[in-house]
């Protein structure tokens, strides 16, 4: 049996595909997690499980890691998953991360309706469908939890060609803090990271010229690594931080 900071919990994690998704499997299970890696692509999410887990071939404190398809702008999908997953592990995860995300990217004044949507569907009413989910579940089961909602620095900052973007990881902020005033009494507290510029395959299509210049921005002068947010996730959903809630940590490199 894996002994760890998180040992013993199951942790469910979204966008799991990729990205800081597939590195909060890596160390949450790492740190005794029993995972289960959600993707819209089920076979990123078995992948992860497959060769990115700890014990990947055996099991943690809990059960099987296990990997399951899931569109998190579907509260159909979700409520399935949650039904599955009652089934398979008899409770509800009491680790939560929210890191399903994708971007559309346009100037403000040529971005389609359709792409502005698409994009607060997953990013924002995902992350909200998510937590009331899985909150209420762990409500109704009388267990704490912990929940870990992905934003981005640019929440902060804005930046050019992602006015949709910005737009949803501003308001992730906003709806973690409102929930972790109205889950507190729950014993489960709601929290943020806002990431910098992290080497993962959306931060591959970001122009070189533009890259550049982000670097320059940054203190430490590099991308950061997304196992580098999960040590911050992990840490998030750990006893460790019991006494924090409502709150935002910026991971940026001094961004």
């Amino acid at each position: 049996m894996v002994s760890g900071i998180v040992s013993g919990r199951l942790a469910l994690v979204t966008g799991a595909g990729s990205g800081i998704g597939r590195a909060a499997c890596q160390v949450l299970s790492r740190e005794g997690a029993t995972v289960i890696a959600a993707d819209k692509d089920y076979e990123a999410a078995l992948e992860t499980i497959k060769k990115h887990s700890a014990l990947a071939s055996g099991s943690n404190a809990v059960g099987d890691h296990s990997a399951v398809e899931l569109d998190v702008s579907s509260s159909k999908s979700i409520s399935e998953l949650l039904s599955k997953l009652q089934r398979q592990y008899k409770a509800p995860p009491t680790i939560i991360i929210n890191s399903a995300g994708i971007s559309r990217d346009n100037w403000m004044l040529k971005l389609s309706e359709d792409d502005f949507d698409r994009v607060l569907d997953v990013n924002l009413k995902g992350t909200f469908l998510i937590m009331q989910t899985f909150a209420k579940a762990l409500t109704e089961a009388s267990l704490p939890g912990s929940i870990v909602n992905i934003s981005s620095i640019v929440a902060k900052y804005g930046n050019i060609g992602t006015s949709n973007y910005t737009a949803s990881k501003a308001g992730v902020i906003g709806m973690t803090k409102s929930a972790a005033k109205e889950l507190g009494k729950f014993n489960i507290r709601v929290n943020a990271i806002l990431p910098g510029y992290i080497d993962t395959p959306m931060a591959a299509t970001i122009p070189d010229k533009v890259m550049k210049n982000f670097l320059k921005r940054t203190p430490l002068g590099r991308l950061g690594d997304p196992i580098e947010i999960a040590e911050v996730i992990t840490f998030l959903s750990s006893d460790k931080s019991s006494f924090v809630t409502g709150a935002t940590v910026d991971v940026t490199g001094g961004f």
